[in-house]
C-alpha cells in the first residue's frame, strides 16, 4: 500500500500561513536526517497538511481534480464543458467501477499524507527539540489531521487499513482492512487528543485551532450516529453537545453578508473555522478558474473559462424567489461585465455559481483564495438536525431553533423564528447554505437521504434519480469500491 517515500516539506518560519505556503521545499530526505532541529520538526508539522489539497489538484484538466466527483455524484451539478469522462467523473452516474481514477485520487488523499502524521506522532512525541507547550500542540495539529485523512476515507471506502506507524520497510507493506468501526474509533481517539493538546480556540494562520477539532468530533458524531453504523440517539446527543460546546465558545459568528464569505481580508476568521490555505503562486487555487462560465464567456482575465461545475437548473430553481443566497452574485449569477469592456454586461445562457469568486483572480488570472473547509454554519446546522433526531424528527429545543435560525434569518431576513423544527427541513437547509462546498453526498451517504429538488422534499436516497443522473441511485453506489491498483498491488486488502 505504502510504496512511496516519506516527503516532508521542508518549510520555514510558520508566524503566518501565508509565510508557510510562501516557502520553497529543499526535497525530499531520509528520516535519518531529519528531526535534528526545532526548524525541522516544524516543516514535519506543515507537512501533515499537504494532504488537504490533494483532492483539489489539476493534472490535465479542471473536473479531472478528484474533489469535483463529490459534487457529481449528487446530481446537483453539470458540466458545462464537454469531456469524453463523464462516466470516470460520477457526473451521470452510469457506473462506479474500481478502475475509476477517482477512486485512486481520493486513496492517495488519504494514505499519502497520513504517512506525514505518523511520522509526526512517532517523533515529535519523543523530542526535546521543542518546549512541551509546543510540543503538544504540534502532536495536536498532526492528530486532528490523521482523524480528517480517515474520517474522509471512512466514509468514502468504508472498511479500510487502519495504519498507525510509519512505513519502514517497503517490503512489509500488505496491510488488511480494518472493521469501519474500528477506524471510527481511532478517528475519536486522535480528535480527543488533539482537543486536550492546548489548541487556541481559534488560529487565524488558519492552523488547526480547538474549534476546528470540536466542529469536527461533531461531524464525526452525527455521522457514526446515522450510517453506515447506526449508533443513533447516543451519537446525536454527542453531535449536539459538541456543537453546542463551538457555539457557547463565542469564538465564532456568521458573516452578516454572504460577500464576506469570499473576502480574502476575513478569511480563516469568524465563520470561517477551518479553510485549505491557498496562494497565488505557490499554492494556486483552481476553484475560481474552474466555475467561469464556458464557454467563451470572457468574465475574467483567465483564458480557460472554465466549465468544470455549475449548478442543474433544478437545484438553482429549488431556492426560494426572496432567499438571499439566490440573489445575483451571492452563491449563483447570471450575468456579469465583460472583462476588459465592463459597459458590456454578458448574459449567461444558465446560472453558475458565484459563491467562491475571487476578485484578485479576475484580475490577475492567478487565484490564492482559501476554501472553506469548516464553516460556523455548518456547525449550527449541525447542532439542530442532532437536537431533531434526538427528539423523533421534531423539536421545540430553544438552542437547536437558534441555531437553524441563526443560518436561515442570514437568507430571510424577514423571516420569523419557527417554534419547532423538523429533521427534513434542517436537511434541506444544509443542502442550500452549503451547496458545492464538497459536504452534500457526506450528508447523503449518513442520513441516507436525497433533496428531491424537482419536488422540494426530502426522499429516500436509494431509488432517487437526481436531475444530471442517467439512473436512480441504487444502494451499491453508497460506498466506493477500493481502487482496483491498490488491491493489485496488495491483494490483502481483498480479504
Amino acid at each position: 500500500m505504502m510504496k512511496r517515500m516519506l516527503m516532508l516539506l521542508l518549510l520555514a518560519a510558520v508566524t503566518s500561513c501565508n509565510k508557510f505556503l510562501e516557502e520553497e521545499p529543499s526535497g525530499s530526505l531520509n528520516l535519518s536526517h531529519f528531526y535534528k532541529t526545532a526548524e525541522q520538526v516544524k516543516a514535519a508539522v506543515n507537512g501533515t497538511y499537504d494532504g488537504l489539497g490533494l483532492p483539489f489538484t489539476v493534472n490535465i484538466g479542471i473536473s479531472v481534480s478528484p474533489v469535483y466527483s463529490l459534487e457529481y455524484i449528487t446530481g446537483y451539478s453539470r458540466r458545462p464543458r464537454p469531456s469524453g469522462f463523464e462516466d470516470d467523473q460520477f457526473l451521470r452516474l452510469d457506473r462506479l467501477d474500481d478502475a475509476n481514477s477517482r477512486l485512486q485520487g481520493w486513496w492517495n488523499a488519504t494514505y499519502y499524507p497520513m504517512e506525514n502524521c505518523n511520522s509526526v506522532i512517532e517523533h515529535v512525541s519523543v523530542t526535546t527539540l521543542v518546549d512541551e507547550g509546543t510540543k503538544q500542540r504540534y502532536l495536536g495539529q498532526a492528530y486532528f489531521l490523521r482523524a480528517w485523512y480517515y474520517f474522509q476515507a471512512v466514509r468514502l471506502f468504508g472498511d479500510v487499513p487502519l495504519k498507525l506507524t510509519t512505513t519502514k520497510d517497503l517490503n512489509n507493506v500488505r496491510i488488511r482492512r480494518s472493521p469501519k468501526e474500528a477506524v471510527y474509533e481511532q478517528i475519536i481517539k486522535d480528535l480527543t487528543a488533539a482537543e486536550n493538546s492546548g489548541l487556541p480556540w481559534a488560529d487565524p494562520s488558519g492552523r488547526v485551532s480547538l474549534g476546528a477539532v470540536k466542529s469536527l468530533l461533531a461531524k464525526v458524531y452525527i455521522t457514526m450516529a446515522g450510517y453506515p453504523l447506526q449508533k443513533g440517539i447516543p451519537y446525536y446527543q454527542k453531535a449536539y453537545d459538541k456543537a453546542k460546546e463551538v457555539i457557547a465558545s463565542g469564538q465564532f459568528s456568521l458573516f452578516e453578508q454572504y460577500s464576506d464569505l469570499r473576502n480574502p481580508a476575513v478569511q480563516n476568521t469568524r465563520e470561517h473555522i477551518f479553510m485549505l490555505q491557498r496562494h497565488p503562486t505557490v499554492a494556486v487555487s483552481n476553484i475560481h478558474g474552474a466555475y467561469l462560465p464556458y464557454p467563451d464567456q470572457p468574465v475574467s482575465i483567465q483564458p480557460a473559462y472554465g466549465g468544470a461545475m455549475a449548478p442543474v437548473q433544478a437545484f438553482y430553481d429549488s431556492y426560494a424567489n426572496g432567499d438571499g443566497r439566490k440573489r445575483e452574485r451571492a452563491f449563483f449569477y447570471t450575468k456579469y461585465p465583460r472583462y476588459g469592456n465592463p459597459a458590456d454586461t454578458i448574459v449567461f445562457p444558465a446560472p453558475y455559481i458565484f459563491k467562491f469568486w475571487d476578485d484578485e483572480a479576475e484580475r490577475s488570472g492567478r487565484s490564492g483564495a482559501n476554501f472553506p473547509l469548516i464553516r460556523y454554519a455548518d456547525v449550527l446546522l449541525l447542532c439542530a438536525e442532532a437536537k431533531s433526531m434526538i427528539d423523533g424528527g421534531l423539536t421545540s429545543d430553544a438552542a437547536a431553533i437558534d441555531a437553524y435560525y441563526a443560518v436561515r434569518r442570514r437568507a430571510f431576513p424577514a423571516e420569523a423564528k419557527p417554534v419547532s423544527l423538523s429533521t427534513d427541513a434542517i436537511l434541506k437547509e444544509r443542502h442550500w447554505e452549503l451547496c458545492f462546498e464538497f459536504q452534500a453526498w457526506y450528508d447523503m451517504l449518513r442520513t441516507r437521504k436525497a433533496f428531491d429538488v424537482e419536488r422540494g422534499v426530502m426522499t429516500s436516497l436509494p431509488g432517487y434519480k437526481a436531475p444530471n443522473h442517467l439512473r436512480a441511485f441504487e444502494s451499491s453506489d453508497l460506498q466506493f469500491p477500493l481502487p482496483l491498483a491498490e488491491v493489485q498491488k496488495n491483494p490483502d486488502l481483498a480479504l
